[in-house]
C-alpha cells in the first residue's frame, strides 16, 4: 500500500469540478494513479470545504469529508505552526493562516500534500508537496 497523502483544497476544488463537468481530469487522474493510497484532509481543509459555495447542506459536506480520514491539529501541530510562521515571516514568504495550518499538520503527520497550488507551498521547510495538474 502507497503511504498516506493529504489532500489540499485546491485539489478537492478541481475534483468537484471535473464532476460536474462530468469529464475526467487531472484530479481524477492523480486519484486513479494513486488508488492505493490512503487519503487524508486536515481539518483546515474541511472547514474551507464548509465554507464553500459548492457544499451548502451539511449533508453534502459529511459525506464529502467522510470519505477521507480527518487530521485534526494538536499541540506539536500548535508549535509547527508557530515555528513555520516566524520562520516564514521572517524571511517575507509568509503563507495564508490555513494553508500554513495545513502545512504544519502535514509536516508533523511526515505525509505529502497534493495540490495545484505547488510554488506557494514550496516555500514551506520540511513540507513534502506533490502537485497534479
Amino acid at each position: 500500500m502507497e503511504r498516506g497523502l493529504i489532500l489540499e483544497t485546491t485539489f478537492l476544488i478541481d475534483l468537484e469540478r471535473e464532476a460536474l463537468r462530468g469529464r475526467p481530469g487531472p484530479a481524477h487522474e492523480f486519484l486513479e494513479a494513486h488508488s492505493d493510497a490512503r487519503l487524508y484532509l486536515t481539518l483546515v481543509t474541511a472547514g474551507e470545504l464548509a465554507a464553500g459555495p459548492r457544499v451548502s447542506g451539511r449533508a453534502r459536506w459529511e459525506a464529502l469529508v467522510g470519505r477521507f480520514d480527518i487530521l485534526v491539529p494538536d499541540l506539536a501541530v500548535a508549535w509547527r505552526f508557530g515555528q513555520l510562521f516566524r520562520y516564514l515571516k521572517d524571511e517575507g514568504r509568509l503563507i495564508g493562516v490555513n494553508d500554513l495550518w495545513i502545512a504544519a499538520t502535514a509536516v508533523e503527520a511526515e505525509l505529502p500534500v497534493v495540490t495545484r497550488n505547488e510554488a506557494h507551498f514550496r516555500r514551506v521547510p520540511s513540507l513534502e508537496v506533490v502537485g497534479y495538474a
